[in-house]
């Protein structure tokens, strides 16, 4: 039987609610409760995680006009503490999404927005709303109650069926706010292995993956070093190349565009991973440096990258790209840049600076790989 035409290619997709991967839409409760509650949660989660809140302007939608220069299609103003951007067009779940990129969460107004996790509070004044927006309860996640309203409604407890998720009262502040550090916890990504073993060698004039310093093939030294650091490891290659070893590959779909495209690659196929890339030019670099650079790993921030004193710069190609590092790869891409340096330097990131900072040291010609063995054949 002959398969089913399919028009457009099958990917990997991230399961994004309205704005983000990481959202809740506190629903049942007027605006002003709503808006206390998330600069509440908003500040005390602060020093480790950076949340979002989306919300309306109740105050301002009967104006004529809401730019400042009326007819442009955008607005920047840099307000000094913080940056503003006015859109003319009406913006959807796609035009909202890349902006919310950089944060670790966002909570929502239900009252406006429908959001993918959703927090119920239990205030009577709000209570025909809820009633109203039942749709709109796909996944509760919290119940909040309140002095006048301590139990959940009949025909809020008739939506839910069978399940009941977590109560706490309202007022109960710090509850709420373990809650939600022990939610933004949990949805740390995954750790993944990448072996950057696909390059060309065109100065070094033989495959630096295949390449002995330590008994056995490069490529092979790295993802045994990855091992039980990483859920996964799996081998970068070029289309068609074949390698040894029992890692799985990822092959390169974003072709001629080195390391760059590897890491996109990588992405393409897990994208809600974080991925520890690792080239097979850094001989000297061992698991003892991995776990330190692991130890401070950031998810909060794109990346989490050695500082190269030898460079000045941070190495892109021994660093953990976090998820949110997919969709910036991508616009550097369509800007027209296809430099992971680059993406660090002008991004926030985690720089580490390496204990030992020899374990750098890169490798591209044949006297770069005589001096190495000579310090290996030493050690």
């Amino acid at each position: 039987m002959a398969k089913a035409h399919q028009k457009h290619t099958a990917l990997n997709r991230p399961a994004y609610g309205e704005f983000h991967l990481q959202e809740w839409a506190f629903i049942g409760a007027p605006c002003g409760v709503i808006q206390e509650l998330a600069a509440k949660l908003t500040k005390a989660t602060a020093e480790h995680y950076r949340l979002a809140y989306a919300d309306a302007d109740h105050a301002a939608g009967d104006q004529a006009s809401q730019l400042a220069v009326p007819g442009s299609a955008l607005v920047y103003t840099d307000q000094i503490n913080y940056h503003r951007y006015d859109f003319a067009a009406a913006q959807n779940a796609f035009h909202r999404r890349p902006l919310f990129q950089d944060v670790d969460g966002v909570l929502v107004n239900g009252n406006h927005f429908s959001g993918k996790r959703q927090i119920v509070i239990l205030d009577p004044r709000k209570a025909d709303s809820l009633r109203r927006k039942l749709d709109r309860l796909t996944d509760v996640a919290l119940i909040l109650t309140t002095e006048a309203q301590p139990k959940p409604y009949d025909f809020l407890l008739a939506h839910l069926g069978d399940y009941r998720p977590v109560m706490m009262p309202l007022g109960d502040t710090n509850g709420i706010i373990q809650w939600l550090r022990a939610q933004l916890t949990a949805a740390r990504a995954p750790l993944y292995g990448l072996v950057l073993a696909g390059g060309k060698s065109q100065r070094m004039g033989a495959d630096k993956s295949l390449l002995d310093y330590h008994g056995m093939p490069q490529h092979e030294y790295v993802a045994r070093q990855l091992s039980g650091l990483c859920q996964q490891v799996f081998h970068s290659v070029r289309a068609g190349q074949e390698i040894g070893g029992t890692a799985p590959v990822i092959p390169d779909t974003f072709t001629d565009l080195g390391p760059f495209g590897a890491i996109l690659s990588a992405f393409r196929d897990h994208p809600t991973a974080a991925w520890l890339v690792v080239a097979c030019d850094l001989p000297l670099l061992d698991r003892a440096a991995l776990q330190e650079l692991i130890q401070q790993r950031n998810s909060s921030r794109l990346a989490t990258a050695f500082h190269n004193p030898a460079t000045g710069w941070p190495d892109p190609l021994v660093t953990i790209w976090e998820p949110r590092a997919y969709p910036v790869l991508l616009q550097f891409l369509a800007q027209g840049y296809s430099c992971p340096r680059k993406v660090l330097i002008n991004s926030a990131i985690q720089l580490v600076t390496p204990t030992d900072p020899a374990i750098l040291t890169n490798v591209n010609a044949p006297e770069e790989r005589a001096k190495v063995l000579g310090l290996l054949k030493k050690g």
